[in-house]
């Protein structure tokens, strides 16, 4: 399993959520993060789902 940072922003720059996730590849994180994202309601907010060499695997702005 390896670390991937989610965070949500507002459009002003505050920081609403930061978050550790782990998942075992990049394709797990695109398809259990996308789900987790939109559980979590943070679908429409700006996003993004980076791993640890700060590769964006998944944004939303």
């Amino acid at each position: 399993m390896e670390p991937y940072k989610f965070t949500v922003i507002e459009q002003t720059g505050k920081l609403l959520v930061e978050e550790t996730w782990e998942f075992a590849s990049v394709e797990e994180a695109k398809i259990k993060g996308q789900e987790m994202i939109e559980e979590k309601g943070f679908a429409h907010q700006t996003h993004r789902l980076v791993n640890t060499s700060g590769r964006l695997i998944l944004f939303h702005s």
